[in-house]
């Protein structure tokens, strides 16, 4: 249980700090508190944001970054601050939220995705899983079809999917290679975005996982979905985006020629398509056996598909 809440602290701040432009947010404070952080400075980001407060007041950028202290003081293992500033931020955030939507401010989305996130795994940290997978579950129902149910659904894996049967794909477009049967292979599936240079450069590994492991039966599915836009972030109508999906698949996954792609939005939540590229793997008998929200190398991937191709169908 340890190796999995560490990984998921390690995804906290290396996915988040690596892979979410500080431009996003348009604003310095956020960009300065996240540099503070990667230098391991948790008291000097808390300076940061309660000068920031004291001059501009609790603005959403302010709230985005508090979240960001909840954060640090998670990957410090300081476990009672992370739990503070996590509160703090939850709370400051449905305060705005009385005046202004949170899809109005990605700041807002930020701060309450984090801060429940944050809370979520101080409870697992400190040996509470089964509080923290009640705590996500009621998260979710409450945040249902907002921004923040893809990262809530997300959390609730990486402490709780492994192990169980995989949420049955249930999109009903596709691209790509046709549907395989999944029952009975070693399944790799390769969440991905139309936009993500991430996923673009796992591409190339896994094309040569599934070459090296076709003859054991592995399959490598590309699940994707919907985002409302194209290329340059110019605005789309579904139509018009799977073309645009298509052209970057032909494009950038020649790699992956027998990839089916399915293309479900619902799909994507299910499995906490937050993080792009997530890889999940599923055994012959569909349980999943690792969630891995973010890029993987082949070292780190390899000897997961080792195990799977080599065991037997679960029962």
């Amino acid at each position: 249980m340890r190796s999995m809440f560490g990984r998921a602290l390690l995804l906290v701040l290396i996915i988040a700090i690596q892979s979410i432009p500080a431009p996003a947010f348009g604003q310095a404070l956020v960009k300065d508190v996240r540099a503070a952080l990667a230098n391991n400075d948790l008291t000097g980001a808390d300076a940061l944001v309660s000068k920031y407060r004291a001059q501009s007041g609790t603005t959403p950028e302010a709230l985005a970054a508090l979240s960001w202290l909840g954060r640090g003081a998670l990957a410090a293992h300081d476990y009672d601050r992370a739990d503070k500033y996590a509160r703090q931020a939850e709370t400051l955030t449905l305060e705005k939220l009385k005046t202004q939507t949170l899809a109005s401010d990605a700041n807002l989305v930020t701060a309450l995705g984090a801060s429940l996130e944050v809370q979520a795994k101080v409870l697992a940290e400190t040996g509470q899983r089964a509080s923290a997978v009640k705590y996500l579950q009621d998260a979710i129902r409450k945040y249902r079809q907002t921004p923040i149910h893809a990262r809530l659904t997300k959390n609730l894996n990486l402490i709780s999917l492994e192990g169980q049967p995989a949420p049955k794909l249930t999109a009903r477009e596709f691209l790509g290679a046709p549907m395989p049967v999944m029952k009975g292979h070693p399944v790799v599936l390769f969440f991905w975005a139309h936009w993500c240079p991430d996923c673009k450069a796992e591409a190339p590994i896994l094309g040569e996982i599934e070459r090296d492991y076709r003859d054991a039966g592995l399959l490598v599915v590309g699940p994707t979905r919907h985002y409302g836009y194209v290329a340059g972030g110019a605005p789309a109508t579904p139509d018009v985006e799977l073309a645009h999906i298509e052209e970057v698949r032909k494009q950038y996954y020649s790699a992956l020629p027998n990839m089916a792609v399915p293309v479900s939005d619902a799909d994507a939540l299910d499995y906490g398509m937050d993080a792009t590229p997530t890889i999940v793997l599923l055994d012959r008998g569909g349980i999943v056996r690792l969630f891995h929200p973010g890029p993987m190398t082949r070292a780190e991937l390899e000897p997961h598909i080792r195990t799977l191709v080599a065991a037997a169908p679960s029962r």
